[in-house]
């Protein structure tokens, strides 16, 4: 529900079986993920290039590094999270 501000009008949701393909796409190579969530309810987010995929019919999500003080001086990532966002799509690019 990245854009989902205004309730479900605008949101771009995931299905159900392409969450479960990229889940088990990534359990299968032993890559450690997450799911996060924008921090207000209603609000919406920013801006990734998703949501103009999502409105030709794609299925979409949004993966990537997770970062402490995003967008400030100094952004943090912890060296095991880049090499998992690494393994991620490496093995998400393989699959068939």
């Amino acid at each position: 529900k990245y854009t989902g501000s205004g309730g479900k009008y605008s949101t771009n949701d995931a299905n159900a079986e392409f969450v479960a393909k990229i889940i088990s796409i990534f359990d299968s190579d032993n890559v450690a993920w997450q799911v996060a969530e924008l921090g207000k309810v209603d609000e919406g987010g920013g801006g990734t290039v998703a949501k103009y995929l999502a409105k030709y019919g794609m299925d979409v999500i949004d993966a990537g590094t997770p970062l402490l003080s995003m967008h400030s001086p100094f952004e943090i990532a912890s060296k095991i999270d880049v090499y998992m966002t690494y393994k991620g799509y490496k093995a998400f690019l393989n699959s068939k």
